[in-house]
């Protein structure tokens, strides 16, 4: 690879992002010394490093799950590059994601003391890495602590709030919280909206739930796939696949459905021996030229297999490798399983050589 950076420099294609890029690569990888050594060597390759780059590095260390190591070339660091909010931004979503909220907590007040002003992605980061962690009380004081600095809270820190208190089925705290909201001055938006459905099915107040997609229709924001997920998941999780199938059909005149929506929907047919809606819900899902993901497609085809239409499933599966989805060892493997048992190893045969295409070896042996 370095040949081809060395290549780069001599044509003057190099930049800062040439290098982010090896980064984020290196990282990804979990090659955290080679992303350290990538960061080192870009002066060699005529390209000063700057906090942009400082910044790339860590976030690249930190969202390969190793704050650790950020923190540790920060600290080497730091006296190199003057940090900012966003560097400080980046080290506390580290440790959030953690989660370690105590260094969370140091990384802040080093901050604050070295003079550098939270601005309101911070407090974002921190009000959700305490939500997620279960300290909503400790949230609720940030966003305190917000308003003392002159920093008012956004509609996704209100949502974030809202979907925390949700969480733990303080429903009275959330629409409280999302009334505050209103009286500030914030406009809610389709997440707010979406923190508080969910927060409404969490209990099973499904009355409310339909209230809220009613105002949201009123105040002119649009639900969107997310909206409608929520609410087919917890209808489908109590058994209710009628009002769950009429709500799909309600909020596909609203809304583009998404690749979780057609598989919840096909899911639910199958698992209820509907298998003819099933093939409905596929169909319609084709006629809006929908790309199927790999969950769709298994869906459908492991729940072919389970009813016994095994011509289908076959059908399915080619199709699947024609567009260049790997299908899981599990689904492959049950249609196997199948086709074998139907002594037709023709078509297994068939199937294996389409496989070995797409993947150079037979998924299941």
């Amino acid at each position: 690879m370095w040949s081809l950076v060395s290549s780069m420099k001599r044509h003057s294609l190099l930049n800062p992002e040439t290098f982010a890029i090896i980064i984020r690569n290196y990282a990804r990888a979990q090659k955290f010394d080679e992303a350290l050594y990538a960061f080192n060597v870009m002066d060699k390759f005529g390209i000063a490093p700057d906090l942009s780059s400082f910044n790339s590095l860590l976030s690249a260390l930190c969202k390969a799950k190793n704050v650790r190591k950020a923190h540790q070339v920060f600290d080497e660091m730091s006296e190199r590059f003057e940090p900012d909010s966003k560097t400080y931004s980046i080290l506390l979503q580290g440790w959030g994601l953690a989660p370690n909220l105590p260094k969370m907590f140091e990384v802040f007040d080093e901050m604050v003391e070295r003079g550098c002003e939270p601005d309101i992605v911070t407090y974002g980061i921190m009000v959700d890495s305490l939500c997620k962690a279960g300290r909503i009380e400790k949230a609720v004081e940030v966003v305190r602590e917000m308003r003392v600095r002159d920093c008012p809270p956004t509609s996704f820190i209100y949502s974030v709030l809202v979907h925390g208190y949700g969480v733990e089925k303080r429903i009275e705290d959330a629409v409280e919280t999302f009334l505050e909201m209103e009286r500030n001055g914030v406009i809610p938006d389709v997440a707010v909206y979406n923190a508080l459905v969910s927060a409404f099915c969490k209990v099973h107040r499904f009355e409310n739930v339909y209230r809220v997609l009613g105002e949201m229709g009123e105040k002119g924001v649009v639900p969107n796939s997310r909206t409608c997920n929520i609410i087919l998941n917890c209808l489908i999780g109590l058994g209710r696949n009628d009002e769950a199938y009429r709500l799909f059909r309600r909020m596909i005149k609203i809304c583009e459905p998404d690749s979780d929506t057609y598989t919840m929907m096909i899911k639910m047919f199958f698992e209820s021996d509907r298998l003819e809606m099933a093939m409905k819900v596929w169909k319609y899902m084709r006629i809006k030229q929908f790309v199927p993901s790999m969950h769709t497609f298994s869906v459908l085809i492991n729940g072919l297999c389970e009813k016994g239409e095994v011509d289908k499933a076959c059908v399915f599966l080619e199709e699947m490798i024609e567009k260049g989805i790997r299908p899981p060892g599990t689904t492959f493997g049950r249609l196997k399983k199948l086709l074998l048992e139907e002594h037709r190893e023709d078509v297994l045969e068939f199937l294996e050589e389409k496989m070995k295409i797409l993947v150079n070896e037979p998924l299941c042996d």
